[in-house]
């Protein structure tokens, strides 16, 4: 018994030791390096969910912010489906959006959901882009090399 509680120890031990060790950081990483005069990134949002609307706009604005991609990002923000509340003039979103706008964030929403959703483009903002279909624009911007993001 005494030999299988030493085995057992051991085990641990050794275990142990493999977990402290997988959480070391890897040899020789380094984060991306922006090489490219541009890069193009596509976020999409379709859901209405408050969470996931603000999670989206930090997320833009945190890769605006990072100083690999300072002036060289352009960014477009594509709704359908839930999404849509985002750019409603009714819901909370204005300043946030603006705040975007006028970093050359481009937003766009899709107009199958507003006929879809019997929702007319004067209860959304100004600013809004329209693109035909949310799903070709997303198949069409990853053919022309963006990257999509969805949170």
């Amino acid at each position: 018994m005494m030999k299988n509680a030493m085995k057992l120890l051991g085990l641990t031990f050794f275990l142990g030791a493999i977990l402290i060790d997988g959480q070391k950081k890897p040899a020789g990483y380094s984060p991306a390096k922006a090489v490219a005069g541009e890069y193009k990134v596509l976020y999409v949002i379709n859901e209405a969910d408050d969470l996931k609307i603000r999670a989206v706009i930090r997320n833009i604005n945190n890769a605006l912010e990072d100083p690999r991609l300072r002036g060289k990002l352009n960014v477009e923000l594509l709704a359908f489906g839930g999404g849509v509340e985002m750019f409603r003039k009714k819901n909370p979103y204005l300043e946030l959006l603006t705040a975007l706008r006028d970093k050359g964030v481009v937003m766009v929403q899709c107009e199958n959901t507003l006929r879809e959703k019997k929702i007319d483009k004067s209860e959304l903002y100004n600013f809004v882009n329209y693109t035909p279909s949310g799903n070709r624009e997303i198949i069409l911007r990853q053919y022309e090399g963006w990257a999509i993001v969805k949170p």
